[in-house]
């Protein structure tokens, strides 16, 4: 706690009892009125406080609010990616309450191998259509699966909507599925170029950034429709994330990809040698394009 700030983490009965010990009776409402008096209210940390600032930060928001601006401008998807933090399949406690009639018991520890496995839900948001796509795995969280999660909604879903469309901006953050300094994610974004037939260009959040559009636009209700509910299956799982709502007329796809994934894997030897990634002039690690065959 900061020095110099008045805080206690003691219940109204205990300030009672050590006032009581020290000569000066009070009873639990005197000394509620007495913590309203002085405001000292039941707060919450939060999680405000960046752990660094880079020096280009603010440049490479500037240089993102441009290229969105830009795509959007001129009818070309903008699509918001990360993964969500990885749930256990099995019967095991999750955040939230929900009405019951009885008492809803659940494993008192939350041992992995108790479970059927580990849930994996790689989001996709589009900014322009105020849509979110969720796909889960049972799998590994890699390059490949994110790639193909992409790959999934364009032909799904982004094909039809964007039927003129010949590029796409990507907004992700630095680390991850889509590290930003990873050679085998790139090779995986040039093989989803050519598969698709589009130039993907990539604009990365700078470090310690909390602005990733998915994170507040669709995770944050995923969140919310999903809360004490347990996931004993997938299906679960996919049912109650497609209920995600909101009044901003968010609408939410949930489809599970049955692909195994392995960690660890390498990029082929000759890749730098054939790369066919664009990297921007300015701010080129976090700023690049994967372009498709023949460009």
């Amino acid at each position: 706690m900061r020095e110099g700030v008045l805080w206690t983490n003691l219940s109204r009965r205990e300030i009672s009892r050590r006032l009581a010990e020290m000569g000066t009776p009070a009873s639990r409402h005197v000394v509620r009125k007495l913590l309203k008096k002085s405001h000292l209210g039941q707060r919450k940390a939060c999680k405000k406080k960046s752990m660094g600032m880079h020096p280009d930060r603010n440049a490479q928001f500037e240089n993102i609010a441009r290229l969105k601006a830009l795509y959007l401008q001129q009818g070309e998807p903008v699509i918001s990616i990360d993964t969500k933090k990885k749930e256990l399949i099995g019967n095991f406690a999750r955040e939230g309450t929900t009405h019951t009639q009885t008492q809803v018991q659940t494993l008192d520890h939350d041992f992995p191998s108790a479970g059927t496995g580990k849930l994996i839900p790689h989001g996709l948001y589009d900014l322009a259509r105020n849509e979110g796509y969720v796909h889960l795995n049972t799998s590994v969280d890699t390059s490949e699966f994110c790639c193909d999660s992409i790959a999934h909604w364009w032909t799904q879903h982004g094909v039809h909507q964007y039927p003129n469309a010949s590029r796409l901006l990507l907004l992700c953050d630095g680390g991850g599925s889509n590290a930003s300094n990873r050679h085998v994610c790139k090779e995986a974004l040039q093989k989803l170029a050519e598969q698709l037939g589009l130039e993907i260009r990539v604009a990365h959040y700078p470090p310690y950034s909390k602005h990733n559009p998915i994170e507040h636009r669709l995770f944050a209700h995923v969140t919310r429709a999903c809360q004490g509910v347990i996931f004993h299956t997938v299906g679960i799982a996919k049912q109650f994330m497609q209920k995600t709502k909101t009044t901003t007329g968010l609408k939410v796809t949930v489809d599970v990809l049955d692909g195994v994934y392995a960690a660890g894997k390498k990029c082929a030897a000759d890749f730098l040698q054939t790369i066919r990634i664009r990297f921007d002039p300015h701010l080129p690690r976090w700023n690049y394009c994967a372009l498709p065959q023949g460009c």
